[in-house]
């Protein structure tokens, strides 16, 4: 982690910051408008400073952020999870948002064709309460 007077690139951090597999993805998010900074829409290489909010949204997932480091390298995950600091409201929503996805999760299959002795020996059991 290196703090620079000068900043580091949007797109380079957020791939540091192990946002995004790549900086291309990163990029591409930022283009897309789903990276705002201070609330508004920014190029990839604007140049990020400590102390930025960040508002990142990944598939369903949004996340508020202040960026508390700056790194222009990728590192292990624990080194990267210093470089920001998720908001209270933000964490909480996001597990929120996971619980939902895991209730909604599809059923296994159903048996089909013919049951097996296994599966007759079950269903009996649910039947008649052995």
């Amino acid at each position: 982690m290196a703090d620079t007077a000068k900043g580091v690139r949007l797109d380079k951090w957020l791939w540091a910051a192990r946002f995004f597999k790549t900086r291309g993805l990163a990029q591409r998010a930022v283009e897309g408008g789903k990276v705002r900074l201070h609330g508004e829409r920014i190029k990839p290489a604007k140049e990020l400073k400590v102390g930025d909010r960040l508002a990142i949204q990944i598939a369903e997932f949004e996340w508020a952020i202040t960026v508390t480091a700056l790194s222009e390298r990728r590192g292990p995950a624990e080194q990267a999870r210093r470089l920001y600091e998720e908001s209270a409201e933000s964490r909480v929503r996001r597990q929120e948002q996971a619980a939902a996805r895991k209730l909604l999760a599809p059923l296994p299959p159903a048996i089909k064709g013919r049951p097996t002795k296994r599966d007759r020996r079950r269903l009996e059991r649910l039947i008649h309460g052995e």
